[in-house]
């Protein structure tokens, strides 16, 4: 679940942006909708722990995340978000395998290398564990970045933009993958986004419209 109040972002030059409430709850859809600088990235981030609120409050998965000190914030994002970048961020110094047993490092958990081959077969990329990033298609990178963000199962998943650079036919299908890991997971699924096509195929979603520069 995902439950916000008068929340706000201040920035280093001084503009603050102010976002309406939202209510989420856990197992349910929300579109951050608005173009390019309209704040949806802003967003992900205060959910994510990754920036601080300049006022309001803002709860998810039950944890008022402002009242998190920053090692127990680092511990708690790691244990319940799941993030799925713009930028996929796979380190290429690693293999497949490597950059997910990334994230049980993050957690403080040993890591699980049978959990890690079940999120990958699940997402149809077993079969490229030992590879580099380079050596995969956009196709096998994206699902590859989605196994990192879903391997412990969180209660929370964010994606900043995932069909920005796909064309119908790739946006269609990374669309319902995203839905249906999130469904299989029980997670609370939020997708920024400024693709028409993505309002389309999430009926029933929760929608935020942004606006503004930020």
């Amino acid at each position: 679940m995902i439950h916000t109040r008068d929340l706000a972002c201040r920035f280093a030059d001084g503009r603050t942006i102010h976002f309406a409430d939202v209510d989420v709850p856990q197992g349910g859809t929300l579109l951050l909708r608005g173009p390019s600088g309209s704040g949806k990235s802003t967003w992900l981030a205060l959910a994510a722990g990754l920036l601080s609120t300049a006022g309001g409050e803002m709860a998810v998965a039950g944890q008022s995340v402002g009242a998190l000190a920053p090692a127990a914030r680092d511990a708690w994002r790691a244990r319940t978000i799941g993030f799925l970048p713009q930028r996929l961020l796979l380190s290429e110094a690693l293999t497949v395998a490597g950059n997910l047993g990334l994230v049980f490092f993050a957690a403080g958990l040993p890591q699980d290398k049978v959990a890690i081959h079940h999120t990958l077969d699940a997402l149809g990329v077993a079969n490229q564990a030992a590879r580099k990033p380079a050596q995969l298609s956009g196709g096998e990178a994206q699902r590859v970045a989605l196994a990192r963000a879903l391997l412990l199962r969180p209660r929370v998943i964010l994606a900043d933009e995932p069909t920005a650079s796909l064309d119908d036919a790739a946006c269609a299908a990374a669309l319902t993958l995203l839905r249906q890991r999130a469904q299989a997971a029980g997670a609370t699924l939020v997708i920024a986004t400024h693709d028409a096509r993505v309002l389309q195929a999430v009926p029933g979603a929760q929608v935020l419209a942004m606006g503004g520069d930020a």
